[in-house]
Parts: C-alpha cells; structure tokens; sequence
C-alpha cells in the first residue's frame, strides 16, 4: 500500500495513524500538493493529499479512505458501533476536517510556515490575529463542550479523536495551543490522543520535513524507520495548486 501526501498534512497525518492504528504496512511518497507533477494530478484530479494506492485501488480523500480501511481491514475499527455513534463520529470528522481544517491550516500553518518558505509571500498578521483571537477560540468552545470525560469520545480511539487532534497539531507547530485554564477539557483530550502510539508515532515524522531541507527529506524520513517508495509522483519546482486535503 502507497500513501501519496506530505505526513505534516492534516489529512495525511489522519490516514497514517489509522495504519499504525490498524497495524498495515505501507510506503510514503512524501510529497507537497503543489509539488506534483502531471502523473499526480492523474491520481488526484483536485490535486490533493493524501492519495492511497491499494494495487490497482486509487482512493482520494481522507475520508474516503478512513471509511476504506475501517470497510477493508476491519480487525481494529476505527469507526464506532451503532448508527447513532457513526454519525456523531463521522460528523466530529466532518467538523475537523472543514472548520479546523480552514483556521488551523488555512488560517494559520499555510500562512505561517508553508507560504513564506515555499512561496516567499508575507504574512497577514491582521487576517492571522482574528483567527488566533476570534475564529479558533469560538471553535475551541464548541469543541470544549464535546470533549470526554476521560478517555476517548468511543469506547476506543475512533476516527473522531484523531481527526480532532491532526490540525490542531498544526495550529501548535504555527505557534498556537489551546488555553488549558479556558479548555481543560479539550487539552486533556489532546494529550490522550497524543500519547496514543500510532498518533505519537507520526510526530517523529516531523524534524524530517519540518527541519530539514526538501532534497533531504525522504532520507531523513527513512532514518526514523518510514518506508519511502523507491519512485515519486513530485516535481524540484512547486506549481501554483496549493490544495492540501
């Protein structure tokens, strides 16, 4: 199995901890969205990450492949049981993907970290304050008033948790982490999910694209034990498609 997608991503970093969770193994072509190349935009016609290749199965669209593996290797679920416990997951999924997906990565990581590097475009500080001081506190509100007792949402780590807990990764490596004196609840959330072992796994992933130059990237992954595919579908130049889900 092939995971195609930059494991920083969000999106990504869903998908590989639902494999570390389920135990598959898979290689990784660790490549950016707008590094792909006309054989990537073949796979991903959105030009999106992350792309699962399953022999001849091409899947897009985290969603769609969490629901692919939960359907296709169905020993450790990762989705819970019962209809009613499906669609709140699905939904908390749903609500992380697209609202924290939009403040998180859009409002603040792209900004931040990825256009400056990539890009050399400045940041709007003015657009990034009201996300920091605005946008993502209402959000943290909302979520604060779902989060678990204890535990996880599920009698076990679903989809929910780690979709939950992917962008807000984020928003920490662009500089912001939730108040634990305003969502004490939420932050005992994160560091459970956090400390789960497929979760805690993909942060080990970070220094090789975070702090290290792209040229090095797949080495540095292969150094903390990533089985990098031996081919790539990236380009040495980015193009202008920035979508990263």
């Amino acid at each position: 199995m092939l995971i195609v997608g930059n494991p920083v991503s969000p999106f990504v970093r869903k998908v590989l901890t639902l494999l570390h969770l389920k135990g598959i193994d898979y290689e990784l072509d660790p490549i950016a969205p707008f590094y792909g190349n006309d054989e990537f935009s073949r796979l991903s016609p959105l030009r999106r990450i992350p792309v699962l290749i399953d022999g001849d199965l091409v899947v897009n669209d985290s969603t769609v492949i969490a629901e692919y593996l939960d359907e296709a290797y169905p020993e450790v679920p990762t989705l819970p049981q019962g209809a009613a416990a499906r669609a709140q997951a699905r939904w908390m999924e749903e609500y992380a993907d697209s609202r924290l997906g939009d403040l998180c990565i859009w409002g603040l990581f792209f900004p931040r970290i990825v256009a400056p590097h990539i890009f050399k475009h400045t940041p709007d500080e003015a657009a990034i304050a009201k996300v920091i001081e605005d946008d993502l506190p209402a959000a943290l509100d909302w979520i604060e008033a779902q989060a678990p007792d204890d535990d996880f949402l599920f009698e076990t780590p679903s989809i929910a948790d780690i979709a939950i807990a992917c962008p807000l990764r984020n928003a920490a490596i662009a500089g912001w982490t939730p108040d634990p004196a305003r969502w004490p609840r939420t932050v005992a959330w994160l560091e459970r999910i956090g400390a789960l072992p497929a979760f805690a796994r993909t942060l080990e992933f970070e220094p090789a694209i975070l702090a290290t130059r792209r040229d090095g990237q797949r080495a540095a992954l292969e150094a903390v034990g990533v089985r990098v595919a031996a081919t790539s579908f990236g380009t040495d130049t980015p193009r202008a498609s920035i979508m990263l889900r």
